[in-house]
């Protein structure tokens, strides 16, 4: 097929490929001689941990087509193979460029006297530290797995980096008189991914932590005679898909526990390795990890899992990060007033990170401990560690206020935090209503009924503490009827998930619609105006075809006739729900001319059939 017929029948880039491009704007981010040298070094951490997460969710599911035994899947599995080989492409490809870019960047921090050493750079002094460093704190923490029997390495995490480790017994002559495998898994949880020695010459030195565990490995294995001793770091990543019970007697919540644990069983998707890895040792490695041909293989560098660069030391070298910006509390939102009264005045809205989260911290205290205050009704996707949103809320039910919190069980990677939370709250009173079967709760809402006048938080982020440090996001707080009364109707929705739902504001929200010369365009576009409410239409398509492939991958929502949603492709997976309000019936009137004697009784034939199809009420225009 040429390539202008490949574009005519393919006119976009596919998913998985344009989120490959869209990571290495970050690895570009790295590579710009303006940023500050120890942020490029985070835009390398961030690069690496989106990575990762692509390959445990995006990529395990492509290689779920792949493998699922199903010839009904045929297109789709020839799909995603060649979408998988040319992620292999582009992934060794910005590989190249992040190595680069990382040893240009060590090499400006030596100029900047940051320098990071090997094993094999050490003053004596710098391995009398080292030694020491393992003997009062890594002793104990570096457990060896030998490789030498058939038992995989499947209940590793991949969250962490390891050592590949190659022992050698020789004799005098050199002859290898015994040969041993094993792996370590590094400490980085206890003792962080960097290791900080003493200053020397007004130079500040750190190592790797994997370099300083290679020169420990005497002390690790001491009494077992070996005499030579390689390391070589890797890492892999996992399937993060999880497997849920489908079995109607198991819980929700356990089903989702089951998951979790399921993960530490997933299959690797991508081994990265040291190029220097002797074959030997790799061909162990592969088959303890059950790494298959499908799988991403990735020769590369001495150094793995770089996410951990995001924690890079500063020593004390703030000149070379950005000004840190303090978040403000907003003058009117910071005094001794009421928050409730002063949102139920008008509008207050907050963006994080300039403004602090603290100020709906407050709102929810507040809410917690006020006496007009009757209920509170909120969405939870991600929360902090030790959540300030959770202790307020908790704070509320033991205050004798109705709380109910819908959280979100499938919140990626969050799953265990929100269920150990989940039972925290449940304890302390709290109605938990963990989601709609079918339905993925990711909005960001609070509800709080008061004697005088409900209230409705609205935000684009998570409520989490962490989070509203480091992202761009919105929360506006109002008490305007309409926007409080849909919030509501929002939660009576997930609590009687079945019953009729009736939106007045729901054309205001990002949809996909069809081209302006459609007639169902025409007739939204004008109920948008007589409801005063303009729609916001983010994407306009040709036909129906198209814009059910948009909302399938999650562009954005779309109003479509009964009739055109018969006839959508079972492949296209979306949530449906059947409008009720006035403005979503529509009502068209077919304009027949009047018929000669002879064509009188195909006429008839012919509005039967329209009318047997559902097509046609009544008839206009029969003179």
């Amino acid at each position: 097929m040429k390539s202008s017929e490949t574009k005519k029948k393919c006119p976009y880039v596919e998913r998985d490929i344009s989120w490959m491009y869209f990571n290495q704007r970050i690895l570009l981010e790295a590579a710009r001689p303006e940023v500050p040298l120890l942020e490029r070094l985070t835009f390398l951490g961030i690069y690496s941990n989106n990575l990762d997460e692509f390959f445990r969710v995006r990529v395990a599911t492509l290689n779920r087509i792949i493998e699922y035994a199903d010839k009904n899947i045929q297109k789709e599995q020839e799909t995603a193979t060649r979408t998988l080989k040319q992620i292999s492409k582009l992934h060794n490809r910005f590989y190249e460029q992040f190595e680069e870019t990382f040893a240009s960047i060590m090499e400006e921090l030596k100029k900047e006297n940051i320098c990071v050493i090997k094993d094999t750079e050490m003053t004596d002094d710098q391995k009398t530290f080292i030694t020491s460093f393992y003997r009062n704190k890594l002793n104990g923490s570096t457990t060896p797995l030998f490789l030498n029997g058939a038992r995989p390495l499947d209940d590793q995490t991949d969250e962490d980096i390891y050592l590949a480790i190659r022992l050698l017994r020789k004799d005098e002559t050199g002859k290898i008189k015994e040969k041993d495998y094993a792996v370590i898994e590094l400490p980085t949880e206890e003792y962080g991914r960097f290791i900080q020695l003493p200053d020397s010459e007004g130079k500040t030195y750190l190592m790797f932590l994997d370099d300083v565990i290679r020169y420990c490995l005497p002390l690790i294995f001491v009494g077992m005679k070996y005499t030579d001793y390689e390391a070589y770091t890797f890492k892999f990543t996992k399937d993060a898909e999880m497997e849920i019970d489908s079995d109607l007697r198991t819980g929700v919540l356990q089903k989702i526990s089951k998951g979790v644990k399921s993960r530490k069983r997933g299959e690797p998707i991508r081994f990265v390795y040291d190029e220097q890895i002797p074959k030997d040792l790799l061909k162990r490695l592969v088959d303890r990890l059950n790494v298959d041909k499908n799988d991403t293989r990735v020769a590369g560098g001495r150094y793995h899992n770089f996410k951990d660069l995001m924690k890079f030391p500063v020593c004390g070298r703030y000149d070379l990060k950005y000004p840190v910006w303090e978040p403000v509390f907003k003058p009117e939102l910071n005094g001794k007033e009421s928050l409730l009264t002063l949102i139920r005045q008008k509008d207050r809205s907050l963006h994080y990170p300039f403004h602090s989260f603290d100020t709906f911290i407050r709102v929810l205290r507040e809410a917690a401990i006020s006496k007009e205050v009757k209920s509170i009704k909120m969405t939870l996707y991600r929360l902090a560690k030790e959540s300030k949103v959770i202790k307020a809320l908790i704070c509320a039910a033991k205050n004798g206020k109705k709380v109910t919190v819908v959280i979100e069980l499938l919140a990626r990677f969050d799953e265990a935090s929100n269920i150990n939370w989940s039972k925290r709250m449940q304890d302390a009173g709290i109605h938990v209503i963990f989601g709609v079967e079918g339905l993925k709760i990711h909005s960001k809402l609070v509800h709080i009924g008061t004697r005088h006048g409900d209230i409705a938080c609205i935000s684009t982020g998570n409520f989490h503490e962490g989070n509203a440090r480091m992202y761009t996001d919105y929360t506006i707080m109002t008490a305007h009827r309409p926007l409080v009364r849909e919030v509501n109707a929002v939660f009576d929705f997930i609590e009687k998930p079945y019953t009729p739902v009736n939106f007045k504001e729901l054309l205001v929200f990002d949809s996909v619609g069809l081209s302006q010369n459609c007639s169902m365009q025409l007739f939204l576009c004008k109920k948008a105006v007589d409801l005063g409410l303009p729609m916001k239409l983010k994407v306009q398509v040709d036909n129906p075809n198209i814009l059910f492939e948009f909302v399938s991958v999650g562009v954005g929502y779309a109003i479509v006739s009964q009739k055109t949603l018969e006839k959508k492709s079972p492949e296209w997976k979306f949530k449906t729900v059947q409008l009720n309000d006035p403005w979503a019936r529509r009502e068209l009137k077919i304009f027949l001319p009047q018929a000669k004697d002879s064509e009188t009784n195909r006429l008839e034939e012919f509005k039967d059939y329209l009318q047997s199809r559902g097509y046609m009420n009544s008839v206009a225009g029969e003179q």
